[in-house]
């Protein structure tokens, strides 16, 4: 048996993380057992499915590398294979037409509520022919009506249904179209899923999709219900708690890498390992292995975590992403310091690239407005005279590197005598505008000659 797992969003809004969580579980499965990972557009609700629904879940899954290995297959496209089967089962009378209206519907479901029963369909189209053939309706799978379904969960364990509890599902509308638990359990069959991986708020449809398998005569894929993800505060998570897309993690300034390692180990483990390249989550991921509790999102860890990768991954790694964001601020990468040389200074400052890409302006801009207040406040006269010997020494220099530019500064505070502490924040507010910085040498060497020497001299 080859596995084949499918992630099937349905394009009506944001891809959110718990989505791609789900995609990534798919994914993972599929490539340890070296088999076939599908991306299903469900995008049967013609009035909610928008293009730009769809383009947000394929750029997404894309910029994570979560890539299907065949192109995506959209739900509209197989409106003919949809009826032919619908079409089938109501020769068989496994599926029949329904004519009652709202307000039957509507009167039956408030009696039965009043005499506190489950409301479901009482099948009075199946003992009574419509007045007028010519009416609408809609097309009614003739779920069974005794025992008993039960889900073997490779995550939940046995969850058992009574078929009494079902309703007769309505799987093609009156205008034709067909609806969600029908579609997905055509999919399913034809395109030979043998592991289906979704939320666990799908659960309640698997007793339904399952029954339908069973008058397909199809075999039934094994089901993993994964827990939701809550936010810090123990609530469903949302928009409160962090990005709504997950493209709004790219805007932010987070590495894929950090978001495929945070996702997976949101509610799967190995030992204590925090870490994971793409390989070993390939090799050691099991759906077996994942929790059955809900994870809490956790900002700060996987700030923490995307820190990580920036100050220990190979910059080269790292720059195309980081060129996104330094695109966007309309910073010219080739009038400043190579980037690998930006990232190996900064990396244990930041937390995102695009707080990395908002302090490189200064390095990258010709000229930098710099608040009178931080000039009032630290560029005084002693720290003027201190400037100006250190200008003397830098332009001496032959050699624009670490040690002569450390050199130049330890010989500027041996010959005047002024603290560091006095002149240091100048020359920090002098280069960057701000009076806080990386090492000043490495702040220099970054900077440049030229930049460095006249931004001196505009202060002193």
């Amino acid at each position: 048996m080859t596995v084949c797992t499918r992630f099937a969003p349905s394009p009506t809004g944001d891809l959110h993380i718990g989505s791609v969580r789900t995609a990534l579980y798919c994914w993972l499965y599929a490539k340890r057992h070296q088999g076939h990972y599908i991306l299903r557009i469900e995008d049967t609700d013609l009035a909610r499915s928008t293009p730009e629904a769809v383009r947000v879940i394929i750029d997404g899954l894309g910029w994570l590398g979560l890539t299907a290995d065949e192109p995506p297959i959209f739900q509209t496209k197989r409106f003919d294979r949809y009826r032919e089967v619908i079409d089938a089962w109501l020769a068989k009378g496994i599926a029949y037409r329904c004519y009652c209206s709202t307000e039957r519907l509507a009167a039956m479901r408030e009696t039965q509520l009043a005499n506190k029963a489950k409301p479901r369909y009482d099948r009075y189209c199946l003992q009574h022919q419509p007045s007028d053939p010519a009416l609408p309706y809609v097309v009614r799978f003739k779920n069974p009506s005794d025992g008993q379904v039960v889900v073997h969960d490779a995550v939940l364990g046995d969850v058992v249904f009574d078929n009494q509890e079902l309703d007769d599902l309505i799987i093609a509308r009156s205008d034709g179209t067909p609806t969600y638990n029908f579609t997905v359990v055509v999919d399913d069959h034809d395109m030979k899923i043998t592991h289906v991986i979704r939320g666990n708020d799908h659960l309640n449809n698997t007793p339904r999709q399952i029954n339908m398998l069973a008058a397909m005569g199809a075999p039934l894929p094994i089901y993993a219900h994964i827990p939701m993800i809550l936010g810090e505060d123990g609530k469903k998570l949302s928009k409160r708690h962090g990005a709504a897309s997950v493209l709004e993690y790219q805007t932010m300034g987070f590495l894929p890498v950090a978001i495929i390692n945070y996702l997976a180990r949101l509610g799967w483990s190995h030992g204590d390992q925090e870490i994971f390249s793409i390989d070993e989550l390939i090799q050691h991921f099991d759906i077996y292995d994942v929790h059955k509790s809900p994870s809490a999102f956790d900002m700060e860890k996987l700030r923490w975590l995307n820190q990580h990768y920036l100050k220990t991954l190979p910059p080269s790694e790292v720059i195309p992403y980081l060129q996104v964001h330094m695109q966007a601020l309309n910073l010219d990468v080739t009038k400043g310091p190579a980037l690998e040389l930006l990232i190996a200074t900064y990396a244990e400052r930041v937390h995102t690239l695009l707080t990395l890409a908002e302090r490189a302006r200064p390095y990258y801009q010709n000229d930098i407005t710099i608040d009178a207040s931080l000039l009032a406040k630290h560029v005084n006269a002693e720290a003027k005279q201190a400037l100006e010997v250190l200008s003397v020494k830098l332009t001496a220099l032959t050699v624009w590197d670490l040690p002569s530019l450390q050199t130049a500064l330890d010989a500027t505070l041996a010959d005047t005598g002024i603290k560091l502490g006095v002149w240091g924040p100048a020359l920090r507010v002098a280069l960057l505008g701000d009076a806080a910085s990386p090492p000043l040498a490495q702040t220099l060497m970054l900077m440049g000659r030229e930049k460095s020497l006249s931004r001196l001299a505009a202060v002193y």
